[in-house]
């Protein structure tokens, strides 16, 4: 079979699908596949579908949702969206997710504006339509492969219509053009001693009623596929044995699953389905990478005092970047996952002896609030390293004002709508926004960078774009006291002179930001302060020691 490039107008679709469970990792397996392509050269681009029916997740509880991811266009979208982000290095857009609740609601509104001429609206083909030419949209001159992950489960009524229309896509663009891979899972039975493969026949035979039969199978499992399983696979769902895939827990981190993937062909599974051409993958930076991770030359212990301590995704970014910033420093990081509740109710105190920094995340709402500003003011008295992402700036700015200020009652007036000292109020521009959804302050927004600083030092420049999503911020009618007690702005939006960053000179590492800079940091680029934070906790582990 000769290969050939793809055409410049013609790129390639590959759809991914899950099976049997959810969970499995499906945002981490497209970010992963992303990855190898990106190392073979190609121009992707990466969208995530989800069939729930909010619009987006802006609205969605962190206990359902997990954390809210923030594009620099300002959308407000699917976490998996940061793993796209960390594994390609490429950025996405509000164009890369999309929701049946924002399809529904688009193909609504055009109905009632008449584009429909009178006609009956119905799933097929109005909502397929709408779908398939969202995922069109991402095709352009540049991009030769879209990867599209499809969320929930093969077998769930909400996402049958997203279903139907990539197998749409699949008629109208041909089987050269289209290729589809089922994430599954091939569970181990320990009173049986045995691995089955029946939930695995079920989820194919699933997506074949629909019309989709899949050129790939990934097999989420914790023990190795046999070569028997691996042909009753192939057999039984109708996929050629070297496209059954094996995708076993990873040792230490989710970043070995492209190295998994490619020491599997699965890269070079999809170049040949596509007729494209097979350079080598250039994978060495993440091979060093992933190395550095299994060989550390020490370690440190952060803690993160958040509202939601006991959920692993709620803070996603969050962790990330703590382990990107250790990446750095060819440390380990170990995450000590602290309740505000319990700082409040005393009950975390002989944990900050034990840990070199202190993080306090963004969040909502006031439970455990005096928990996150007793975690900081124990950071600032006692010279731990501390770093505040915004609600943490905020907490940052009430503890400093309660106790070096003076103002005994100062609060956010999302806390204390009548507090005496609001030294955090609503922005002006929020106070007329009744609607929740996507109107916060979002996306990319300059800063200026105050010389002689821990920012400035960190970045490198004068001036920098960071990401946002926040109604509050600091109250400017308090910076000049503020400022003469020595807490220093470090950082200024020049158009609308809102606080940025604020920093405390007097203390070994003491820095805090409104936006938040997680969304940024990748395994390969650290995030510059994560990066300088982690450094200066290593520092403050080591004097600790001596």
């Amino acid at each position: 079979m000769q290969e050939i490039m793809a055409m410049a107008n013609n790129s390639k679709y590959l759809f991914i699908t899950g099976g049997v469970v959810s969970s499995l990792g499906k945002g981490i397996t497209a970010a992963s596949i992303g990855c190898l392509l990106k190392a073979r050269g190609l121009r992707i681009r990466m969208l995530k579908i989800d069939p729930y029916l909010n619009v987006d997740p802006g609205t969605m509880n962190p206990y359902q949702h997990g954390e809210v991811y923030v594009t620099d266009d300002g959308a407000e979208t699917d976490l998996d969206l940061g793993h796209y982000e960390r594994f390609t290095g490429q950025a996405t857009s509000r164009h890369s997710n999309i929701t049946a609740g924002r399809v529904y609601w688009e193909v609504l509104q055009k109905e009632r504006r008449g584009d429909y001429l009178g006609g009956t609206v119905q799933m097929i083909p109005h909502i397929t339509d709408h779908v398939k030419s969202a995922i069109r949209e991402l095709v352009s001159q540049d991009v030769d492969v879209i990867l599209c992950e499809i969320g929930g489960t093969v077998g769930d009524i909400e996402g049958l219509i997203f279903l139907e229309a990539i197998r749409q896509i699949g008629l109208e663009e041909g089987t050269d053009n289209v290729m589809y891979v089922h994430l599954t899972y091939v569970p181990y039975i320990a009173a049986a001693g045995e691995i089955k493969t029946k939930p695995t026949q079920q989820s194919v035979a699933k997506l074949r009623e629909i019309g989709i039969v899949p050129d790939a199978l990934i097999c989420r499992t914790e023990k190795k596929l046999t070569d028997s399983i691996r042909r009753k696979l192939s057999l039984f769902c109708n996929v050629p044995a070297n496209a059954v895939i094996e995708e076993s827990d990873v040792r230490r981190t989710i970043y070995e699953v492209p190295l998994m993937l490619s020491e599997q062909g699965m890269d070079e599974l999809i170049l040949v389905h596509f007729r494209l051409a097979r350079p080598s993958a250039h994978l060495e930076r993440w091979r060093k990478m992933v190395s550095r991770i299994h060989h550390p030359s020490g370690s440190v212990r952060i803690g993160v005092v958040g509202k939601y301590s006991e959920l692993q995704d709620a803070y996603k970014s969050i962790y990330e970047a703590i382990a990107h910033g250790g990446i750095a420093h060819d440390v380990r990081t170990e995450i000590v996952k602290i309740a505000a509740e319990d700082v409040e109710k005393g009950r975390a105190e002989d944990v900050f002896g034990k840990i070199d920094g202190v993080l306090v995340p963004g969040g909502f709402g006031h439970r455990g609030i005096e928990g996150k500003i007793q975690a900081v003011r124990y950071a600032r008295e006692n010279n731990i390293p501390f770093l505040g992402i915004c609600l943490g700036l905020q907490c940052a700015v009430i503890e400093f004002a309660r106790n070096v200020c003076g103002l005994k009652d100062a609060n956010s007036t999302e806390m204390d709508p009548q507090t005496p000292h609001p030294v955090v109020s609503l922005m002006e521009e929020q106070k007329r926004i009744r609607n929740l959804g996507g109107t916060m302050r979002l996306g990319a927004w300059p800063c200026d960078l105050r010389s002689d600083t821990i920012a400035i030092n960190a970045y490198g420049t004068e001036h920098i774009r960071e990401r946002h999503r926040h109604r509050y911020e600091v109250n400017n009618e308090y910076r000049s006291l503020l400022e003469q007690k020595g807490m220093v702005m470090a950082g200024v939006n020049p158009d609308a002179d809102l606080v940025e960053i604020i920093e405390l000179p007097t203390h070994p590492w003491f820095l805090a930001t409104q936006f938040h800079p997680e969304f940024k940091s990748r395994p390969l680029e650290p995030h510059p302060l994560f990066r300088d934070f982690i450094g200066a906790a290593l520092k403050h582990a080591t004097e600790k020691d001596q």
